[in-house]
């Protein structure tokens, strides 16, 4: 092999971790327009989450249809990889530009199709981009760099509720309450042609597309087709773990608006809640920066520095943007303490898949159930946006172990993961049909409102993620395969 092939070719891996950005983009300011859609439209919590819905609905439909396509003829073999993911992204160009007609229509429908055609256009940039960040380069620093990219897909989270906030209402002293639709058009036009740029970019790359394969290793493929998701325990429950992991990724962040809202915890309004998703998306980031930080080949004592070093940073960049945006993040000062715990957490996991989602599994458990006892709001808040680190680099562990010891069926096992991704659009709707029911009994139950209970959803959420970290070794180890490393941060 060439010492070409053996370096990761940054040039082509820089323009292609934009498009990892971007999704993480589109995912945060989805938060902003949840509680907007919910003030302009009249909406019920539950009818307010059908926006994550209509997101990740897109790439469980996405997924199927791509995976039923490549049973007639691969997709990635005849067309590459620069033309599908130019065709991606270029279908999520016509989604952005979709949100014109739909706020001068003004059509809640016309939204949501909107937002479901940018979820297909992600969906096929996921399946293909996941894959090409691990070719390029070296095989051995392919997850490295899936990890590298997911940080970057997290700084795109972290400012883009900041960003759209900016755009919606403005910042300082010229900030505004009251929102037209007509305010959607101009971040989703300037979103569209993003969108095209990079395609054009991409399509005249230099990215190697994949090595057509001959006939005789299409019939070894086909005999290999044939697979029983039921024959590996460790991928069915790895399957219900990426669904559960994504929508309780996103419910607890979807429904923070109306949590923030209510009388107990400081009726903040719309115009108020981009810092808190900001903070929540930033969470993720430093977990996985942290996690990244394992990357650089460095001696232990440099790597024990950087695991303080990074978090801290990745928390000046929230504080910096917030601060930027002439927000008031004096509250945030304290959160220092949460990601400290989580430090140490992610000490005690080291780089054990099993173990890691166990703990972290574990954390996000107790977190969610001191965020629903503590009788101080202020503090309580803090607890369930914390929720967001202890998440962060439960991705790589979960898929680490539900492909193991699946062999040439591998590529299969991860579509059908990426297909569960639509946990993130059905989860959030059972929290807001929880948070729906203060309409009927504004009581409450056991002392607190419906929608601070409904946060026993993600509380269940980590406790199934804790079981999975837990008893998949156990399967693992009762087929006879070796122990797996997670990509925490790397092998």
């Amino acid at each position: 092999m060439s010492s070409e092939n053996v370096q990761t070719k940054w040039g082509q891996f820089i323009s292609l971790i934009i498009v990892f950005f971007f999704w993480g983009f589109v995912g945060s300011a989805n938060d902003i327009l949840i509680p907007v859609f919910k003030k302009v439209f009249t909406l019920s919590q539950v009818q307010s989450q059908l926006v994550a819905w209509a997101f990740y609905a897109a790439y469980f439909v996405g997924s199927i249809i791509f995976f039923l396509v490549s049973l007639k003829s691969d997709v990635l073999q005849k067309f590459g990889y620069k033309k599908t993911l130019s065709a991606g992204l270029l279908l999520s160009a016509v989604g952005s530009f979709l949100f014109i007609p739909a706020a001068t229509m003004e059509s809640f429908p016309f939204f949501l199709t909107a937002l479901f055609t940018v979820g297909l256009g992600f969906s096929i940039q996921q399946i293909v981009a996941n894959p090409l960040a691990i070719k390029m380069g070296s095989p051995e620093t392919g997850a490295h760099r899936l990890t590298l990219a997911g940080g970057i897909n997290s700084f795109g989270t972290t400012i883009g509720a900041i960003l759209l906030g900016i755009a919606l209402f403005g910042m300082g002293d010229n900030k505004k309450t009251n929102l037209s639709l007509e305010d959607i058009k101009l971040p989703f036009i300037i979103l569209g042609l993003a969108f095209i740029l990079v395609a054009i970019f991409m399509y005249f790359s230099k990215i190697e597309d994949p090595a057509k394969i001959t006939e005789e290793e299409a019939i070894i493929e086909h005999k290999h087709a044939k697979f029983s998701i039921l024959d590996y325990p460790q991928l069915y429950l790895g399957m219900l773990g990426i669904f559960i992991y994504v929508g309780t990724e996103v419910t607890i962040i979807s429904n923070l608006p109306a949590l923030l809202k209510t009388k107990e915890f400081g009726s903040i309004l719309e115009d108020a809640v981009a810092p808190f998703i900001a903070l929540y998306w930033g969470s993720l980031m430093i977990g996985r920066w942290n996690g990244g930080a394992n990357v650089f080949n460095t001696s232990n004592l440099v790597n024990i520095a950087l695991k303080f070093i990074v978090p801290a940073l990745g928390f000046g960049v929230i504080i910096g943007a917030n601060i930027f945006a002439a927000h008031d993040v004096s509250s945030f000062y304290i959160y220092p303490l949460w990601i400290l715990l989580f430090i140490a957490v992610s000490f005690v996991g080291g780089k054990n898949a099993g173990k890691t989602l166990m703990l972290f599994g574990i954390s996000g458990l107790l977190m969610m159930v001191a965020g629903l006892v503590c009788p101080d709001p202020s503090i309580a808040k803090f607890f369930f946006i914390s929720g967001g680190l202890f998440l962060s680099i439960m991705w790589p562990s979960i898929f680490d172990l539900a492909i193991a010891g699946l062999g040439k069926n591998t590529g299969k096992a991860s579509s059908f993961l990426i297909m569960m991704i639509l946990g993130g659009g059905v989860i959030p709707l059972v929290q807001g049909s929880i948070c729906d029911l203060d309409v009927t009994h504004p009581e409450g139950i056991l002392g607190i409102t419906y929608t601070h209970f409904s946060y026993i959803v993600p509380l269940i959420g980590f406790a199934y993620l804790a079981f999975y970290g837990f008893y998949c070794p156990k399967i693992l180890k009762s087929q006879g395969v070796s122990h797996v490393t997670s990509e925490g941060g790397g092998h």
